[in-house]
């Protein structure tokens, strides 16, 4: 992956979600660590109280975390399967 690209994670959550704030700060630090290593990544959150779609599809679901399209986890933050779909998308070891 060249130096200037960037990847978007996104953070599919609701207001007063605890799992979702303890997956969010999980996954934070997990990305911090990458950001420090010369990975650009940004999280895109993205509260399904305002879509209707996003509410019916991901309720009982969230935190959803994905990577483009593929979905990575549910319900809690996976390094490992985080590790793997961003090593899928970069080449780069997780």
């Amino acid at each position: 992956m060249a130096g200037d690209e960037s990847l978007t994670v996104t953070f599919l959550s609701r207001p007063g979600c605890h799992l979702c704030e303890e997956a969010l700060a999980e996954l934070g630090a997990h990305l911090r660590g990458r950001r420090e290593n010369g990975l650009s990544i940004e999280i895109e959150e993205i509260d399904i109280e305002t879509d209707d779609d996003l509410h019916r599809l991901y309720l009982e679901r969230i935190p959803v975390i994905k990577l483009g399209d593929q979905i990575i986890s549910e319900i809690w933050f996976e390094a490992d399967a985080f590790d793997e779909a961003l090593e899928g998308l970069t080449g780069e070891p997780g």
